[in-house]
């Protein structure tokens, strides 16, 4: 059996089965709409505008000659028919085909309790209004079916807009690639003597083995190995690697990362879809169709309500006209009657008016929740896994130390020199420390004479001045010592996770400069805020276990710091701490619920295998459209608000599902003939202006129900202004969670 990766429902793979192929993976289809949907999602979403629009307009003149009698009865129906079939079976055909697809799945949907409902209310109306008399009642309900297929289909626009937003993820990760790549290959000559030259190919072509040339600036085109140069590479996009990487020869690079400086010749080692770049994308779409979807929560309702109405409906049919006898006709009359006034309109804006409202809010907040099932899911959050790099820390390397040691030679002189020689290098390192520079208001000059040194560091001059800045090796092989004093300090800045260089000036050791990724001023208040409130907190990072430690320490409140992991990786970390079980202090367990905050290309996996994906609004355009939450402000803080605003969201929609609900059920009764006994079977003149009723009452509770949530403060919201967290307690946080103490773990997943 495979999985419909736009809906979620399960199709055995059979010869004649929907089915298509996309980057060599075949995917299977319970429904032509999911295929077009899934191959073209932009003309789909174009049809359903356009649909949308036109059950508007048919809507809207229909309701209005239902109630304003404008001509003769008998011609005044044969409006209304006109104006309600193509609404019924042209724009509401999808609710038939989910309809068939309840039947084949023995589940019933929304969709289900829509086509039987709109069906009953269109038959009854077609032939009463084509053979007057058949029913001894002259009402009819085309604009109840017309209405009804109309709020849904707008909800359901709103949904497909999300959709299509989210399905450009994979298309920004494509535009990473380069197009072009400049290959070593042979181009004429003798046999004996074969000439070589550089050509520029189309990436797709790139064979296994060829020669690449990289120039500064450039983006790696494929995996490959380093035969020739040397250079720093910008992994941050694909490891998370907040300090560029030295490569020299022998060493791997991937593709898609941007070499710095020097010009290197690569040979490739994986192309196409081996590479790491590839596996990503893969990653990400598999993470994204593969995750079965969460039922909506009025899915849920309808798996129960819809199976209860039809036996209400034959048991009112059934028993009027075995036991009460009071015909064929007035038997049939009450069937069709429970099955109209069950169906509720509401039910069409009851989400996506909370939606609508919950957005609006946590817009004002700087979040953005770019669906329901986020909102659900938001409330059940038990662990938090954060990136580092971009994410906890700035994801800019930036001077964290001046350290002189020369009695001559300042911290401030130090710096300038620095900077002098600096000025020359393209490396990020140097960059860094010229711009410290230039924040402290110095003037940084270019050197008179600049040299890099590969692996090592610098040598530059200027003026009188001789510098040398770079590491241990440098030093040693232009005979500056480094007294055991020094070597410490260069040993406690490299725990600390910093990279530590030496600078030397007129050949003697003068000082150390220290550069590192700093930590971003919310995210320590974010991380205590989250711990009060009884929630884990785990740091994921493809960064090396030293830096990452040491970033973990400074914050506090991390319980596990899981280092080194490279982005295919990251998505099993997420799969394995999914299947654990939460414990809490009073023994009860439930099952871990899992957000990714994350703002880099190497997330976009994590973040769609995650219940729930934050992105950093700061971040990459994949990022943010791979998450189901967005920070628009880059405030870390804004989780917690995050959390409180999905759980009063959700409550919106359950209170607007439930008076969606509860109008047209209340009147259930009256529909298979409670009041028959009473009144006599002339209570059904009355049904029509009850289902109206119902209809209008049901759709005014849930708008004003919804608005409602627009003067919903959050009460945990941080202390922005004042840049501190309020110290929430559990006590803060048991309207939204169940009140919680420490935290703790049955065992912890191995580190990946």
């Amino acid at each position: 059996m495979a999985k419909d990766p736009v809906c979620g429902m399960f199709v055995e793979e059979k010869p004649d089965a929907l089915r298509c192929t996309v980057d060599r993976k075949q995917y299977f289809f319970c429904a032509k709409s999911c295929l077009d949907e899934f191959t073209a999602p932009e003309r789909e979403l174009k049809k359903l505008k356009r649909k949308v629009a036109i059950s508007i307009m048919l809507t809207i003149p229909l309701t209005i000659l239902t109630y304003v009698i404008i001509f003769p009865k008998e011609i005044n129906n044969y409006i209304l028919l006109g104006l309600a079939t193509p609404i019924q079976f042209w724009i509401g055909w999808r609710f038939y085909i989910g309809l068939r697809d309840s039947i084949k799945a023995k589940a019933s949907n929304m969709d289900a309790l829509i086509a039987i409902g709109t069906s009953a209310a269109y038959f009854y109306s077609a032939i009463l209004t084509m053979i007057p008399g058949s029913f001894p009642f002259e009402g009819v309900y085309f604009e109840t079916a017309a209405i009804i297929i109309t709020l849904i289909l707008l909800g359901r626009l709103l949904e497909a807009r999300t959709k299509e937003k989210a399905s450009q993820a994979v298309r920004k990760l494509l535009d990473l690639q380069p197009r072009l790549a400049r290959v070593i290959r042979e181009v004429g000559g003798t046999e004996e003597r074969k000439q070589e030259e550089e050509v520029e190919v189309p990436i797709e072509e790139v064979q296994e083995g060829e020669l690449l040339i990289i120039r500064p600036g450039e983006r790696v085109p494929t995996d490959g190995k380093v035969i020739e140069g040397f250079s720093s590479i910008d992994e941050s996009a694909i490891t998370g690697e907040s300090i560029p990487v030295d490569k020299a020869v022998g060493q791997e690079v991937i593709g898609a990362t941007i070499n710095k400086s020097g010009l290197l010749k690569v040979k490739a080692t994986k192309v196409g879809k081996d590479t790491v770049l590839s596996q990503i994308i893969t990653l990400v779409e598999e993470a994204r169709t593969g995750k079965a979807p969460m039922q909506k929560i009025a899915d849920q309702v309808a798996k129960y309500f819809v199976p209860s109405i039809i036996i209400i409906a034959l048991a009112a049919g059934l028993g009027w006209y075995f036991l009460g006898g009071i015909g064929l006709t007035f038997s049939i009359l009450a069937f069709v009657s429970v099955m109209i006034i069950a169906c509720p309109c509401a039910l069409g804006i009851a989400t996506p008016a909370a939606l609508m409202m919950g957005a609006s809010k946590g817009a004002e907040n700087g979040i953005l929740f770019k669906g329901g099932e986020y909102l659900e899911i938001a409330r059940k959050i038990n662990t938090v896994v954060f990136d580092k790099t971009g994410t906890l820390t700035k994801g800019k390397p930036e001077v964290t130390d001046i350290i002189a040691i020369s009695n001559t030679i300042g911290g401030q002189e130090l710096l300038r020199l620095s900077a002098l020689a600096e000025s020359g290098s393209e490396h990020p390192l140097g960059q860094a420390v010229v711009r410290k520079a230039q924040e402290e208001g110095m003037i940084v000059r270019n050197p008179d004479s600049f040299e890099a040194i590969s692996g090592q560091g610098l040598r530059a001059r200027y003026g009188d001045h001789s510098i040398l800045i770079g590491n241990r090796k440098l030093m040693e092989e232009n005979n500056i010592q480094i007294v055991e004093a020094v070597d410490s300090k260069l040993k406690k800045l490299e725990i600390e996770g910093k990279t530590a260089t030496l600078v030397s000036i007129d050949n003697s050791l003068s000082g150390i400069i220290a550069i590192a990724d700093t930590i971003k001023e919310s995210a320590k208040d974010t991380i205590d805020s989250l711990k009060s409130m009884g929630i884990e907190v785990v740091m994921l990072t493809g960064d090396n276990e030293r830096t990452a430690s040491a970033i973990a320490s400074k914050l506090g409140g991390i319980d596990r710091v899981i280092a080194e992991v490279l982005p295919q990786e990251k998505e099993d970390v997420i799969s394995k701490l999914k299947s654990q079980m939460f414990e809490r202090e009073k023994g009860k367990n439930e099952k871990v619920v899992v957000a990714m905050v994350g703002d880099g290309i190497n997330d976009a996996p994590a973040l769609a295998t995650a219940d729930l994906g934050i992105a950093i609004g700061s971040g990459t355009d994949v990022a943010k459209k791979t998450g189901g939450i967005i920070l628009i402000k880059d405030d870390l803080r804004d989780i917690v608000v995050a959390l409180a605003i999905g759980k009063k969201t959700v409550s919106k929609i359950r209170q607007n599902l439930f008076w969606a609900f509860a109008y047209n059920t209340g009147l259930i009764p009256i529909a298979a003939g409670a009041l028959v006994p009473f009144f006599g079977a002339g209570v059904y003149a009355w049904l029509p202006f009850l289902a109206a009723g119902a209809m209008a009452m049901s759709s005014v509770t849930v708008v004003g129900n919804s608005l409602l949530l627009g003067r919903y403060k959050p009460k945990f919201a941080v202390k922005k202004t004042t840049g501190q967290s309020k110290g929430y307690s559990n006590k803060d946080f048991k309207e939204s969670y169940s009140p919680t103490t420490t935290t703790k773990r049955a065992a912890s997943p191995a580190k990946q």
